[in-house]
């Protein structure tokens, strides 16, 4: 043990010595202290980086589990191509008939004479005969007319699982005096000259569209049947049938647009890139009005990107208020005049998907005050737009102004980065479109309805697996249109879609608006 230092005993030098001495050990003792507080500061803030990091990805695995995105391989295997050829027969026989249209205009070349190969019907097939006789069989000049022959036509049926046949038996008259012959005239029909029925045409379009079975599996749905249907040619009559519908859905979205709401939503398709073996990512953009407005209808757009400009070109000169996620496409329409109203069901998701992995009690209170919420809904769902605007008023304000103030309170209190804190950020950044609903009676909540109108593309691209083209993916969106418009003004699509097909080749654009979902009573069968 070092003895005591006698300060007595020292000279001035000496003392002033041992003082610097004794000052430059307290100055690195400081500076070793600085150091280390620098040094656990560090580490603090590493552990925090690291902690809202491993928040993040605990919640990603959660999520992962939940949803299970994607497929193993964007390639397209040996089952893929089968589907390929379907599309590409569908876009062939569309093309072709679009160019059958535009030749009708300029006159025709002598057709070349060739053999038919169509197969006949099969002869154990039932048989329904339909009789087109003239409304007179006598002449303007007095005589009779004389039923020389008639000419048959054969058309495949298909009902309830089985197969039959209508035999269309035009008779022939003639004057003998006049020497002329007189039959009914031929109905017009989708595909001209063709075998279907428009039954057997909205059974395919269903089948394929609705029910989500490729084509290729129709083909053997049929043989077992006990006919023959190739695949070949089961794509020309959906080419065919997707051509003659467009006129039909461009008129739907001409009446979605005079809606001053409507709610718009997105979802992924795969579709084939050209001249590649691979798929690249499409989107399926739906539009639909609201639950309250009087026209009930979706109308989908196949296009190649999630770009905005895919619903600045389809809602155009549109100008009111959309109901939307925040997806950042739709904010260009927004700077344009169109008013953004928000969704609270993406509200609540952030907060739910925080519930999902483990207890949370913000997340928790927040539910419960969004819950309130949906409540006065239920209570306003049937109410007139005047009286529902005005129960939200007296029962959902306060809950919105006390949800606001307490939001603020917790966010103050949490750190940036971690789940809790972007969940409320996600809520108070979009207040205002949230919000809007409260001063109107004919704005909706959420957007769950156009959300529940696009699942059914959920379900079918796990069985398409993708569009072969942008031309048969907006086919696609065109059947789908008026199929699901048809669910949701409570038709049988397969009615519906018999009947419009069986009237549109004759239809004028005036006959249009008769033939819409919303507006549609059953004709005359054809």
């Amino acid at each position: 043990m070092q003895a005591p230092i006698n300060l007595n005993q020292l000279n001035e030098a000496q003392l002033r010595q041992m003082a610097e001495r004794m000052l430059a050990q307290l100055g690195e003792r400081e500076a070793r202290l600085v150091a280390q507080d620098a040094e656990l500061a560090a580490r603090d803030e590493i552990i925090r980086r690291y902690s809202i990091r491993e928040e993040q990805l605990t919640h990603e695995i959660a999520l992962l589990k939940r949803h299970r995105f994607g497929k193993s391989s964007e390639g397209v295997n040996r089952q893929q191509y089968n589907l390929l050829e379907e599309l590409v027969d569908e876009d062939t026989a569309a093309i072709e008939q679009e160019l059958e249209r535009l030749a009708e205009s300029r006159p025709q070349p002598e057709p070349k004479t060739r053999t038919p190969k169509r197969r006949p019907l099969p002869p154990q097939l039932p048989r329904t005969d339909f009789h087109h006789e003239p409304e007179h069989t006598t002449c303007n000049c007095g005589c009779a007319l004389t039923r020389i022959g008639e000419d048959i036509s054969e058309k495949l049926d298909y009902e309830s699982g089985s197969f039959s046949v209508e035999r269309h038996i035009r008779g022939k008259w003639t004057r003998r005096q006049c020497e002329t012959i007189t039959q009914a005239p031929v109905a017009a029909h989708v595909i001209d000259k063709g075998i279907p029925t428009t039954n057997l045409l909205a059974q395919v379009l269903i089948s394929k569209y609705a029910d989500h079975l490729p084509l290729y599996r129709q083909e053997q749905i049929y043989a077992r049947a006990g006919v023959e249907l190739p695949r070949s040619t089961l794509a020309d009559w959906v080419g065919r049938c997707g051509v003659e519908l467009t006129p039909l859905v461009e008129h739907l979205r001409s009446k979605l647009l005079e809606h001053p709401v409507l709610h718009a939503d997105e979802t992924p398709m795969p579709m084939l890139s050209p001249g590649k073996k691979r798929t690249h990512q499409a989107y399926i953009w739906a539009y639909a009005t609201t639950r309250y407005a009087s026209v009930q209808g979706v109308v989908y757009d196949f296009q190649p990107s999630r770009s905005g400009k895919a619903s600045r070109d389809f809602l155009a000169d549109w100008r009111g208020q959309l109901v939307c996620d925040d997806y950042t496409g739709y904010k260009a329409g927004f700077a344009t005049g169109m008013t953004e109203v928000g969704c609270w069901a993406h509200a609540r998701r952030k907060f739910h998907e925080m519930m999902e992995q483990n207890q949370s009690p913000i997340a928790e209170k927040a539910l419960t005050y969004i819950g309130m919420l949906y409540d006065v809904e239920r209570q306003a769902n049937d109410l007139p737009p005047d009286e529902r605007q005005r129960l939200r008023d007296t029962e959902a304000r306060p809950v919105i102004t006390h949800l606001r103030e307490w939001l603020t309170g917790q966010r103050s209190q949490l750190t940036n980065g971690t789940r809790t804190a972007k969940a409320i950020d996600y809520t108070l950044k979009r207040w205002s479109a949230l919000v809007r609903y409260l001063d109107d009676g004919n704005l909706p909540i959420d957007n769950n309805w156009v959300e529940n109108q696009i699942r059914p593309w959920a379900i079918g691209r796990n069985n398409w697996l993708f569009a072969g083209s942008l031309r048969s993916g907006q086919r696609g969106a065109n059947v789908m249109t008026l199929i699901q418009s048809a669910k949701i003004n409570g038709l049988d699509p397969q009615a519906y879609l018999k009947d419009v097909l069986a009237r549109l080749p004759s239809a004028r654009q005036s006959d249009l608006d008769d033939l819409l979902p919303h507006n549609w009573a059953p004709g005359i069968k054809v």
